[in-house]
């Protein structure tokens, strides 16, 4: 890892897309286990989570997550998803969470000398250079040592620094029967990430 113990860092997360990357590779996050690291490593200012939440459901399984991080050092952003119905008549749920972190990654590049982003999305890539060109360094973590890469290829290039999930796994990975157990994200079927974009699939009516 390539971090200074002065320098200011945040972490940004979409909360969907690092699901989805550790997914790919077979494990599940420990986040308490992720916020020491990093800050073993820097001087970590903020770590904030994005995720988009199902406002309607009695019980929401990524709720609990929710919750945790918000009382457990990390700075939660969420909105309500929105639904809709595709071509083929099948309700989606979308929650894209794009906007909100790039804002507050453009808010927050001042007071920072590192942003840290778990996103393979490559949308981000225009993001990541404008505050490159305000002098600070990125660092992407995702992944490819999948079939396929979570990672695309433009925002690997534009990053100052990549870090593979699969080469942190043994140093955040969540260990059955720990202390620290938390649920993945999503868990139940009707709310399965369908792509990068962050859309569900509801059940039918």
């Amino acid at each position: 890892m390539n971090f200074y113990p002065q320098e200011k860092v945040a972490l940004f997360i979409d909360g969907s897309n690092l699901y989805a990357t550790a997914r790919a590779l077979g494990f599940d996050i420990d986040y308490k286990r992720l916020q020491g690291l990093f800050a073993s490593q820097c001087n970590m200012i903020r770590a904030f989570y994005y995720t988009a939440l199902i406002e309607d459901q009695e019980y929401s399984p990524i709720r609990p997550l929710v919750d945790w991080l918000d009382y457990n050092g990390y700075t939660m952003v969420t909105k309500p998803t929105k639904e809709f119905t595709d071509a083929t008549g099948r309700r989606k749920i979308k929650g894209n969470m794009d906007i909100e972190l790039a804002i507050d990654v453009l808010e927050m590049a001042d007071h920072l000398d590192h942003i840290v982003l778990f996103s393979g999305d490559g949308d981000f890539r225009r993001l990541v250079e404008a505050v490159q060109r305000k002098g600070v360094r990125v660092t992407v973590v995702s992944t490819v040592r999948s079939q396929p890469s979570m990672v695309a290829d433009e925002l690997r290039r534009q990053a100052d620094t990549f870090l593979d999930l699969y080469d942190l796994q043994p140093k955040i990975e969540r260990q059955s029967g720990g202390e620290n157990r938390r649920p993945s994200e999503p868990v139940s079927e009707d709310e399965e990430f369908e792509d990068y974009d962050d859309v569900y699939e509801a059940e039918s009516a």
